[in-house]
């Protein structure tokens, strides 16, 4: 099997594992991104903003929707997981191993010293990306509409509700009597389930077969965060690498730990510079028709990026951005980790079968 191969499969199997561990974290987070909330009145001018923890956040989502809430859209996320760290793995080796050669080829040449640089890491974690954002946003759009599928029935509860109480402001006494009935029948609605099939059909009847890549570009301009996240963890595996090594060749592998560290440092570096795109790409992915108010849709990434500073403000950008930190960061260190040590299984099971290939042939 090719490296490209290896590498892909262990990218899948390494984002199954991380993604099972965080992806309560993950509800949550896609929930806070996609809650909207106008910006904070001055002080005496009434009202104030509710900031609840995650921890609560997520007792509250077990209390409401059960263990089962915490893991709405796990099914689609796991396949979108194994497609995406399957296909960005195959193809970043790929690109890695071209890379690799023409430097090694520049060197005996007098050109460089053999080693390839951040800008080309970054390159080609930025067409690796690409690709892989292109086959798989179908997928993402599916999860972010399952994850927050009863904020968005809530939402749209709490928009009927309000406007059966302005009707009964204004109604007669017989007809107030009809509109208590009606708000008491809505209040005691509950989502009902809400499975894949479900998901499909709502996103292509509101918005056709476009509307399975809704997101689309901020997602590819996103496709900067695994770069830098790339580019920062290949620079420092390099350098500590050799710290290590010295001149001794071959290089010593580095230890699952200290991927796990490298991992988790570059994850953080890459998470805080792009989480504004990441909080737009799931505004747009989730239900719009979640209300009258006009600050609750958008028709592209635009109109999401201006009403979001004209309602909500730049902290509007960054909701959820703590949650956010601790479920990437761990899950990027957990996906390195697994992944690594997946290659190094494989790279030994080669090692075994050729050894015992040669071993049957001499007896032979």
């Amino acid at each position: 099997m090719s490296s490209a191969a290896v590498n892909g499969l262990a990218g899948a199997g390494g984002g199954i594992i991380a993604q099972i561990i965080t992806y309560p974290l993950q509800t949550v987070n896609t929930r806070q991104q996609t809650e909207r909330s106008a910006k904070k009145r001055k002080a005496g001018s009434g009202g104030s903003a509710t900031h609840t923890s995650t921890l609560f956040q997520m007792l509250q989502l077990i209390q409401t929707e059960g263990w089962g809430g915490l893991y709405s859209g796990l099914k689609p996320s796991l396949i979108g997981t194994a497609a995406s760290q399957g296909i960005y793995y195959y193809f970043y080796q790929i690109l890695k191993n071209k890379v690799e050669d023409i430097a090694a080829a520049r060197s005996k040449k007098g050109h460089g010293d053999g080693t390839v640089g951040m800008l080309s890491w970054l390159g080609i974690a930025a067409v690796a990306g690409s690709i892989n954002v292109l086959l798989t946003n179908p997928i993402w759009v599916l999860v972010t509409r399952m994850q927050t599928h009863t904020q968005a029935k809530r939402k749209i509860l709490e928009s009927k509700s309000e406007l059966l109480l302005k009707e009964m402001s204004r109604a007669n006494s017989l007809e107030v009597a009809v509109l208590k009935d009606r708000l008491v029948k809505l209040e005691s609605e509950k989502p009902r389930p809400y499975g894949t099939l479900q998901a499909i059909q709502e996103v292509y009847r509101e918005s056709g077969i476009r509307g399975f890549w809704k997101g689309l570009v901020p997602t590819l301009i996103m496709v900067c965060n695994p770069s830098i996240q790339f580019m920062i963890y290949e620079t420092l595996a390099k350098r500590l690498q050799s710290k290590h090594s010295g001149k001794q060749l071959p290089k010593r592998n580095l230890t699952a730990m200290e991927v796990f560290l490298l991992g988790a440092i570059a994850k953080l570096g890459a998470t805080v510079v792009t989480y504004p795109l990441l909080v737009v790409k799931s505004r747009l992915q989730a239900k719009q028709e979640i209300g009258s108010n006009a600050m609750s849709r958008y028709t592209g990434t635009l109109d999401a990026i201006i009403k979001m500073v004209r309602y909500e403000g730049l902290h509007g950008f960054y909701k959820g951005m703590g949650t956010k930190i601790v479920q990437s960061v761990f899950a990027a260190s957990v996906l390195f980790m697994v992944k690594e040590e997946l290659v190094k299984l494989a790279v030994l099971l080669v090692a075994r079968s050729r050894t015992m290939l040669i071993t049957t042939s001499k007896k032979q």
